[in-house]
């Protein structure tokens, strides 16, 4: 049986008042059933035990969940400030509950040998995670890693708030528009003043740093695109890393890197060095061509020019592209509008997994957003069981995230629970003009969505603390990434890219120009990934004390990037994976090797093939986090995972 959160509160349709009633009605119900769990009677039944353990953090993270979204979507900034309130106290609950012994004991009392594999799998995970909590630690530590895990869910939420509310903006004539589509142009007009107004929201900045011939015009907007966050969150990041240390000190762990890192696939901050330095040095030799390319064709421009600056690799990237492989990304926007390019997405995921959906009639936070039902396709056709619910909210507005990400609204427990995922994203908004989308926005749409078929599907487990998206955190991104991988597919795309005016299908040639084309620039992309991965990663292996951060990133930019390093810039202070992802950056190239040898599977037996698709459904996605992810992936490729098909992927074209 579902058991359902209070009321219009998963909608989050709420006051900030209600929102907060809601958030404390699930943190005493943990604390209820914390309570009912200690208060067994010895022996006690495993199966109890597990429940009441379960019931504990299945609501606890239901309710920081439910937060983290409406802290970052909804658009009443009381109901964002309530959620901020209900994160910390949230995280306050967790630290103690993840240091109580008495849960602690009767977690470990239970006899493992008598579990199902999962079930086994759960408590060894449980135990683990509680003594990296510091539940076998003196209580003058224990009493410190609540006060710095605390204090670091508020050092977080600024950060980001600091980011998401730093929304710049460049007023330009409208002449310094020269090269985006007419669309784009069409959707922003002239003010009184005749100027157009161009913001740091993606909508704006990415186009723009792509198709913009004014050099100038684009080193502006890149700059104003640096400063996001700026200067106030050099203090934040400083106190951030600060508070991190000394948790991962009194934990016993040298670095908060070695701590991060202890309990993913990857096993240690030296090895994920070293995967670092691995993927930099397979990747340098294509980046050098690559930017000779580039140095080259800005030449033709400038023949004095001496460098490429970074402001002008997008453009000139697709300057390349157009010219040597004959695709013009603009060309194929028409065939890219927004209404036919989600229905796609749904289609060809309901094809793949079985799945059907239906429109839900609920309250939103906004207007703007969407909920469907997902539903088992039943045999013959048809409506099956209800499976869980998704939710769109793709548009930017004012103080909200402003990137793309799967949020979740609710953790899956079989009988239970259902699951329910948010797709927040932001992408251009139907109106008066089409809503047109780049190539790389659908392949975005296709990744996140990978997620969210991840949470569905993986909400059935027995138990909610290994369902869904629960795995290791650096196998996450591996499912989303591969779903990418049919935006390739010429036949594919021809089921939903179609040309906004004529209903025309994408030629299947322009296609195949446009892959050709995506060969270009993987050097650069991956050595920038790289740079990234390394940021992340040794900020977090210094000792922050006395840490120049700005020195390091711009050590880091010269060393993995061709691009020199902008003074007055400062890229850190936006990077919003600080946050969230901290020393852990690389999990997105690591989770690309084990996807790109998942995707072997799809090449060699068919995109659509139902047999295929059905055993990557049991063996992946359905296990959710109920075994090791390297046994999830060995299940479905019959071998372990290996490199071969991320190297050839890298050396392709």
């Amino acid at each position: 049986m579902t058991v359902p959160a209070p009321d219009g509160y998963r909608a989050l349709s709420v006051s900030p008042e209600a929102f907060t009633a809601a958030c404390r009605a699930d943190l005493q119900f943990a604390r209820d059933e914390a309570a009912r769990l200690r208060a067994m009677p010895v022996p006690r039944d495993p199966a109890k035990v597990l429940d009441a353990f379960d019931n504990t953090f299945l609501r606890l993270n239901d309710a920081g969940s439910r937060a983290s979204l409406a802290r970052n979507v909804h658009p009443d900034k009381p109901v964002r400030e309530a959620a901020e309130a209900c994160e910390q106290e949230v995280e306050a609950l967790s630290a103690e509950l993840t240091q109580d012994r008495g849960i602690y004991d009767a977690l470990a009392g239970v006899d493992r040998g008598a579990l199902d594999p999962a079930s086994r799998w759960y408590v060894e995970k449980s135990l683990r995670d509680f003594r990296r909590a510091g539940v076998d630690r003196d209580e003058a530590t224990r009493r410190r890693v609540r006060e710095l895990r605390e204090e670091l869910v508020k050092t977080g939420q600024e950060f980001g708030r600091n980011v998401k509310d730093d929304v710049k903006k460049l007023a330009l004539e409208p002449a310094r528009l020269d090269g985006l589509p007419d669309d784009w142009k069409r959707a922003r007009p002239p003010g009184a003043d005749g100027k157009v107004v161009v913001s740091t929201d993606n909508t704006d900045y990415v186009p723009f740093v792509t198709y913009a011939k004014d050099g100038k015009a684009r080193e502006e907007l890149w700059r104003l695109y640096r400063l996001r966050g700026h200067p106030k969150n050099l203090e934040v990041l400083s106190r951030m890393l600060t508070l991190r240390a000394e948790m991962a000190k009194l934990l016993g762990y040298p670095t908060w890197a070695q701590y991060i890192t202890e309990d993913k696939m990857i096993g240690s901050e030296k090895n994920a060095a070293g995967f670092v330095e691995r993927i930099a040095q397979a990747s340098g030799a294509r980046m050098e061509r690559e930017y000779a390319q580039l140095l080259e064709r800005k030449r033709r421009d400038d023949p004095r020019a001496a460098r490429v600056d970074a402001w002008d690799s997008a453009f000139l990237q697709e300057r390349v592209k157009n010219e040597q492989y004959g695709f013009d990304a603009q060309s194929i926007r028409p065939y890219f509008e927004y209404t036919k390019v989600k229905r796609g997405v749904m289609d060809i995921a309901g094809r793949m997994f079985g799945l059907s959906w239906r429109r839900a009639d609920v309250p939103l936070w906004t207007g703007e957003a969407e909920a469907w039902d997902v539903l088992e396709t039943a045999p013959g056709g048809g409506a099956g069981r209800l499976l869980g619910r998704i939710y769109f909210d793709m548009f930017p507005r004012e103080g909200k995230y402003k990137h793309y990400a799967q949020y979740t609204l609710a953790n899956g427990r079989e009988g239970r629970q259902l699951p329910e995922g948010v797709l927040v994203c932001n992408f251009p908004r139907p109106g008066a003009e089409p809503a047109l989308m780049e190539y790389n926005d659908v392949r975005t749409f296709f990744h996140e969505f990978g997620h969210l078929m991840h949470h569905v599907l993986g909400g059935h487990t027995r138990w909610g603390g290994i369902g869904g998206i629960s795995t290791e955190w650096d196998f996450v991104e591996a499912p989303s990434q591969m779903f990418e991988e049919w935006t390739w597919d010429p036949a594919i795309l021809r089921t939903f890219a179609k040309h906004w005016q004529t209903g025309e299908p994408v030629p299947e040639e322009l296609v195949r120009r446009a892959r050709a084309a995506d060969e270009y620039g993987k050097g650069l992309w991956v050595r920038q990934q790289m740079f990234y991965a390394a940021t992340s990663l040794e900020l977090h292996r210094r000792d922050p004390e006395g840490l120049d951060s700005t020195a390091l990133v711009n050590e880091l930019q010269e060393k993995y990037t061709p691009f020199p390093h902008v003074e007055g810039t400062y890229f850190h202070e936006s990077f919003g994976h600080l946050d969230g992802y901290s020393a852990i950056y690389y999990t997105y190239m690591w989770s690309l090797v084990i996807a790109k040898d998942m995707f072997t599977v799809f090449e060699k037996e068919g995109l659509l093939d139902p047999a295929a698709a059905l055993r990557y459904r049991r063996e992946v996605l359905e296990q959710g986090g109920s075994k090791p992810a390297a046994d999830a992936v060995r299940s479905f490729l019959g071998r372990p995972y290996g490199f071969d098909a991320y190297e050839a992927w890298l050396n392709r074209g």
